[in-house]
Formats: C-alpha cells, sequence, structure tokens
C-alpha cells in the first residue's frame, strides 16, 4: 500500500468560511502511508487530524519531513496529538536550517513565550531531529528511498521524491518557477513518477502581480509533469482568495489542459499504483 492522504491543501493562512468547504482551510501536511510506516509532510495546521490512521492502524512511529519552517508549514506541530503520546517515537528531519541551529531549535522557538504557552519540552513523545543539506538522498525504513532537492523560495525550501514498491510521490512545495524556464532539477527530480504534489498558487496571470513571492502556477505544475512523463498531478497550496467556485474553475481549466490534473481537496485520498 502506497496512500497519500491531504490533510492540509491551503498555502500562507488557514481559513474557515462556508466558502472554502469543498477544498478546505489548512494549511499544508500530507499523510504518506508506505505500508506501515507513515512519512508526514509538512506540520501546518492539516497535522492535527494525521494521528487519526496513527491510532486505527495502532501505529506509534512517524517520520515528519519539512519543506521548510515558514509559519503556514509548521503551526499546526504543537497541536500534533501523537507529540503528547509517550509511547510515540517522531523522526523529524529538515533541511537548510544549520546556520539557524538546526529544526529542533526552530521548532522549540516557536514554542516558547510570549508565542506560546506550551514548551517543546512538554512533548512527551520520543523524538529525533536530524538536519540535512538540500540535495542530499536517505532511506527510511530500508526501503523507501527518499531524495530532494533545493527550491526557489524566499529562505529557500527542499522538495522530496519518495520511492517505494516501485512507485513514487514528489512534492514540491513552495516554490517559484523563472518564467519562459522549465527548472532542470524538478524535472529530473519528478521523472516517470506517480503522482506530483505541486504549488499552483496562482493562474499565471495572477503570477503577473506577484513575482517574487516564491510560488509558481498550475500552468507551470502541467508543463513539468508532462515534460517528466508523471501519471498525475496534484495542484497544491492554494491561494487564500481563492474560494471553492474560484477552485473549481481552476480545475476544469487545468483539466481542459490535462486530463490527470486536479486541485488537491483536504481528506482527498489517493493510492499509488
Amino acid at each position: 500500500m502506497f496512500e497519500v492522504i491531504f490533510r492540509g491543501v491551503r498555502g500562507s493562512l488557514p481559513i474557515c468560511s462556508p466558502n472554502f468547504m469543498q477544498f478546505g482551510g489548512n494549511t499544508s501536511c500530507v499523510e504518506v502511508w508506505c505500508g506501515e510506516h507513515l512519512i508526514i509532510l509538512d506540520a501546518g495546521t492539516g497535522i492535527r487530524r494525521a494521528s487519526d490512521r496513527m491510532r486505527e492502524r495502532k501505529v506509534n512511529n512517524a517520520y515528519i519531513l519539512f519543506s521548510h519552517v515558514h509559519w503556514d508549514h509548521v503551526q499546526g506541530f504543537p497541536f500534533f496529538p501523537a507529540a503528547f503520546d509517550k509511547n510515540a517515537t517522531l523522526h523529524i528531519k529538515a533541511a537548510g536550517l544549520q546556520k539557524y541551529g538546526g529544526i529542533e531549535k526552530v521548532l522549540a522557538a516557536e514554542m516558547k513565550a510570549p508565542y506560546f504557552p506550551i514548551p517543546i519540552s512538554a512533548l512527551v513523545s520520543q523524538k529525533t531531529f536530524t538536519d540535512f543539506k538540500p540535495g542530499d538522498n536517505f532511506t527510511l525504513n530500508s526501503d523507501i528511498a527518499v531524495r530532494t532537492i533545493p527550491l526557489n523560495h524566499p529562505n529557500g525550501a527542499t522538495a522530496y521524491r519518495i520511492d517505494y514498491a516501485g512507485q513514487a510521490l514528489c512534492y514540491v512545495t513552495d516554490t517559484e518557477h523563472r518564467e519562459g524556464q522549465l527548472d532542470e532539477e524538478i524535472l529530473e527530480l519528478i521523472k516517470e513518477s506517480n503522482l506530483v504534489i505541486y504549488d499552483a498558487t496562482y493562474t499565471d496571470e495572477e503570477y503577473k502581480k506577484h513575482i517574487g513571492w516564491g510560488h509558481s502556477t498550475w500552468q507551470q505544475g502541467i508543463k513539468l509533469c508532462r515534460k517528466a512523463n508523471v501519471k498525475r498531478l496534484a495542484l497544491f497550496h492554494h491561494d487564500t482568495s481563492h474560494e471553492d467556485e474560484a477552485m473549481k474553475a481552476i480545475e476544469a481549466a487545468a483539466q481542459k489542459e490535462w486530463p490527470v490534473a486536479f486541485a488537491a481537496r483536504e481528506g482527498q485520498v489517493i493510492k499509488l499504483d
């Protein structure tokens, strides 16, 4: 089983409104099951629900891989139920944070007074913290291969490719493309993969007003995935101004261009095959 569950698909900040119910308002978090091994990509507000299947399946171990530590990708970490379980073990990994003291120090800082009332020491789960360089590759549980590359984003970000049981998932957010160019590192990372989750914050028209903000478009995602012979594309990191009707229109336009593209919805489950 290689299964992907979208727990948070929104970018920048969480949204709660009747006009955002169909696609969801929680920020970035993707739950990935490789057999009985759990990998969590980012810890936005969506991570609160990522403990549900851990309890159902009696799984006490999880890997948390951070793309970067902007607020919308870390703000759910202090609310992750498994972090308060003394029987749980969390293996936390991130790239490019050595100059800030590493991922443990960064997460601890967001939980210090006066920003937060509960220190990281109150999270009684067993935790390991690993810092690596963007571009490093590693293996989880001996049979899950992980490749990484750096992304074009303010303060930096990291993309992941997870290969397991002959299938591949790629997580490519947050990143900004360069107009008229296809990122060769991204193309190599996502080549022949089954599913690419891509930063589609803007449309091409909207992007013109947001150059330098560190995000991409659904049109660029399609160009990359077609070139790399990807099976499916999940549009991700939805802009906070895109209500459900806007998201439906974006998805329809993307599917007209490439039928295997879709806009990720909170709670949506994808099985890779």
